[in-house]
């Protein structure tokens, strides 16, 4: 196995995040790419760079010798498949198919949290996080359920995480905590206290870190701001 893993700018990128902290957290070897997200136009060199490898111009993109795996979730998935040893999922099959599901919600859900409250690490905006809430109920909204589904799942973890240790369910909902703490959005004590954990989880420090060494400024993800 020789993995390669094309990511986007660590700062944003939520979908690139989630495989980087299942392959870094479960010690899984592989060398980054990191292709900046300079532009989604064709001539841009982000697509350039990108669309040979993956026809749908995104990132993450995973190689395997000659095989290209696109999607956090897919790229996940295989890993799991490759690596059955290590407990990607939960061990426990009910718990396997709560963690799945409870990541394809994240997957394709929540999407007034992501239009609303782009994953920008490097920036601490609590007076937009207000307005946002004020302006857009639809926003509240999914928040209230985001905190109460995670939180009933960690009151019923035997761990700190969702389903106990670590999997690729936390690394998928990495993101969203990111955002609600960039946005300064107040959770339950529960669901604040996972935020705190996952933060001190060795991969996603090692990500955070990363993200603000890298002192870029994207413009076409800066929605709130005009300047670092």
């Amino acid at each position: 196995m020789s993995y390669t893993l094309y990511i986007g700018n660590k700062n944003y990128s939520t979908w690139s995040m989630r495989p980087w902290l299942v392959m870094k957290h479960f010690q899984i070897d592989f060398t980054e790419q990191l292709v900046r997200f300079d532009g989604f136009a064709a001539d841009s060199v982000f697509k350039q760079t990108i669309l040979p490898l993956n026809p749908y111009g995104t990132v993450p993109v995973l190689t395997d010798g000659d095989l290209v795996v696109s999607d956090s979730l897919a790229i996940c998935e295989y890993l799991a498949e490759r690596h059955p040893p290590l407990p990607l999922w939960p061990q426990d099959y009910k718990a396997r198919a709560k963690a799945r599901s409870v990541v394809a919600k994240m997957h394709n859900g929540f999407n007034h949290i992501r239009r609303h409250f782009p994953m920008n690490i490097e920036a601490v905006l609590p007076e937009i996080g207000q307005i946002v809430l004020r302006d857009f109920p639809a926003v509240k909204q999914e928040i209230d359920f985001l905190d109460q589904h995670l939180s009933s799942l960690l009151a019923a973890s035997a761990g700190k995480y969702l389903f106990g240790e670590f999997s690729i369910a936390d690394a998928f909902y990495a993101p969203m905590c990111l955002r609600l703490k960039g946005f300064q959005i107040q959770t339950s004590e529960i669901l604040a206290n996972y935020i705190n954990t996952l933060c001190a989880t060795e991969a996603v420090a090692a990500w955070i870190a990363q993200a603000l060494e890298e002192k870029d400024f994207i413009a076409m993800d800066e929605p709130y701001r005009i300047a670092r």
